[in-house]
């Protein structure tokens, strides 16, 4: 066989593995090197898989071992648990024909749910994503992990323990950032952005809701606090302009900043936690062109975008 061949063989298993990756690292960046890990790992070894399992159980294994070794060279470096990148649902969700599966697939990449997985010790980490997302069979893990069903048991047991200790309280949430509820709270959130309409920001922000600045100590919880806050970053119509997208199964916008020469230059990207209350949080993530590259958008932008009926970018 050769490596294109391989290479065939493995890319329907590409999507799910680059999220599994994603849930045990919490770094598009670092879970894409992890899936480059595991293909030349599988490619080195594939002569001695002997099909006793299948071949997705024999990736997925390769995936969550590469995704250990990661961590524990991150941990060598740093004992910090890292910022959270923002995931593109296009790089893992594709075109599934189930729409239930797309929504549980959302689900299980949702920012809260992934950033709390990271204070999770790694192998606990490992068999909660494994048993209780994947719904591998106990000894299927046990496989995958060098390890026993009894210990895959009692490894899950005190991963949820922690889990509850460090995961927020459960929000009922939409379900789809396609939603019809969804799209009006994004488009309200792109208006008080472009037209400096406080209005339809306090339209859209729950009572509770908050701001977060991933990576930065900035943060700013209610409303009442939130909105003065936003008042100053938008300072005038025109100053920003938004693209929007889907990051993690929740809505979100590419924001892109007016600058002397009045071109919109990438700044970074603004992700919200939904309810049918309103917005519960926006977690605002910077990274310029690069951030808004990975979800096929422009680093600049020279007029304003508006959303179509779907709550889609305009082709």
């Amino acid at each position: 066989m050769t490596p294109e061949e391989f290479g065939h063989r493995l890319e329907p298993y590409r999507r799910e593995l680059l999220a599994h990756c994603y849930r045990m690292l919490g770094s598009v960046d670092d879970a894409e090197d992890a899936v480059q890990e595991t293909n030349l790992r599988a490619w080195r070894s594939h002569g001695t898989f002997d099909g006793r399992s299948s071949l997705r159980v024999w990736l997925y294994r390769i995936a969550t071992n590469a995704c250990l070794t990661a961590v524990e060279r991150r941990r060598a470096v740093t004992r910090s648990v890292p910022w959270l990148q923002p995931m593109p649902d296009a790089l893992v969700t594709g075109e599934a024909p189930d729409p239930a599966t797309v929504a549980a697939g959302r689900e299980s990449l949702r920012l809260a749910l992934v950033a709390s997985l990271q204070y999770l010790p790694p192998r606990q980490r490992a068999v909660l994503i494994l048993r209780e997302v994947l719904d591998f069979p106990a000894a299927e893990v046990a496989a995958m992990l060098d390890t026993t069903t009894a210990a895959v048991k009692s490894t899950l047991q005190r991963a949820r323990v922690r889990l509850d200790e460090v995961a927020p309280q459960p929000e009922h949430q939409l379900s789809d950032p396609t939603d019809p509820r969804a799209r009006a709270l994004l488009q309200d959130y792109i208006d008080g952005f472009e037209n400096y309409d406080m209005a339809a920001l306090e339209r859209a922000l729950r009572a509770d809701a908050a701001i977060e600045l991933v990576g930065t100590t900035t943060w700013f919880s209610g409303r009442d606090r939130c909105l003065p806050f936003l008042s100053g970053v938008i300072a005038a119509p025109g100053r920003w302009t938004m693209i929007p997208t889907i990051a993690n199964g929740l809505p979100a916008a590419a924001a892109y900043e007016r600058d002397a020469a009045g071109v919109h230059r990438a700044y970074g990207l603004g992700v919200l936690t939904v309810t049918e209350a309103g917005i519960l949080r926006i977690s605002v993530f910077g990274g310029g062109a690069d951030l808004v590259a990975r979800f096929g958008l422009p680093p600049t932008v020279t007029a304003p975008v508006q959303l179509d009926g779907g709550g889609r970018r305009p082709t």
